[in-house]
């Protein structure tokens, strides 16, 4: 029997409607700054969608598209002055910087109540004892589409391929914090098929398509395809060999329309957490 297809796309419309009605409640409108350095086309592209997503939202957003040669003082000027905002809950530095440029040490400046993407050393110690500000948002959509089927993590075997600060490490938390039995697998990891095959629920976020074979599914596995990679073809797709996989897999996520857009409505949820904390609304 062929699996469930995790429709992000739709989760993620209902996710945004819920902060909107939300965001109408507040005394103030969320507002979310968004701040892109150089003409890099995937992050372009990223912002744009970010920008139509705080619309959708009934957020106040702004962009600030800086040139590839802003130096890192005028980075971190523009970070500390937005800080200071009172009308901006939340800042997104939009990664990868340019070369030269110093992204810890941006990320370090960005004032952990308005860390929507949850990179700030603070947020990340938080997540990591269980008691998160802001959910990371790739791996947080994730655990919004396992809530949304009814897929507990409890008690089960969850084996997460890659080991990214974005994706990787606080996905593996997230799941240990719903009480997953977590194994964590990388470039390093030497029989990283057999621990993919016996997974109950598996996660791969490595960027290298094909990577994950109808072999590396246990029947009846929930498989979530993180990653966005081009084929040969040039064709948008996944770590996971999707037709295969389906195949013997309970529920998984298609590239696109899967996680991606689950990322964003993440973000969005993020936003109205942060406005919420600025205007003390519980």
């Amino acid at each position: 029997m062929a699996a469930t297809r995790i429709d992000g796309k739709a989760l993620a419309a209902k996710l945004k409607e819920e902060v909107r009605a939300q965001a109408e409640a507040l005394p103030r409108r969320p507002g979310l700054a968004v701040v892109l350095v150089g003409d890099d086309p995937a992050s372009r592209v990223y912002v744009t969608s970010k920008r139509k997503d705080c619309e959708e939202c009934g957020f106040y957003s702004e962009e600030y598209a800086l040139p590839a040669a802003t130096t890192q003082k005028q980075l971190l000027d523009l970070v500390g002055e937005l800080n200071g905002r009172g009308d901006i809950d939340g800042i997104l530095v939009q990664l990868p910087l340019p070369r030269g440029l110093d992204e810890q040490e941006v990320l370090l400046a960005i004032d952990p109540a308005k860390d929507v993407d949850c990179f700030h050393p603070y947020n990340v110690g938080q997540l990591t004892i269980g008691a998160p500000v802001f959910q990371p948002c790739t791996p947080g959509g994730v655990m919004e589409m396992l809530k949304e089927h009814g897929i507990d993590p409890a008690g089960k075997r969850c084996v997460v391929l890659g080991r990214s600060n974005i994706v990787g490490k606080p996905m593996a938390l997230l799941l240990l914090h719903a009480h997953g039995t977590v194994v964590m697998c990388h470039s390093k990891t030497p029989d990283l098929k057999e621990l993919a095959a016996s997974a109950d629920i598996l996660v791969s976020a490595v960027g290298k398509t094909g990577l994950v074979t109808a072999d590396m599914v246990k029947e009846g596995a929930v498989v979530i395809d993180v990653a966005m990679n081009r084929n040969e073809a040039g064709k948008l797709c996944g770590d996971v060999c999707f037709d295969e996989a389906a195949e013997k897999a309970s529920y998984i996520t298609p590239v696109p329309g899967g996680v991606g857009p689950m990322t964003r409505a993440m973000l969005m949820k993020n936003t109205l957490t942060a406005a919420k904390l600025h205007q003390g609304v519980k």
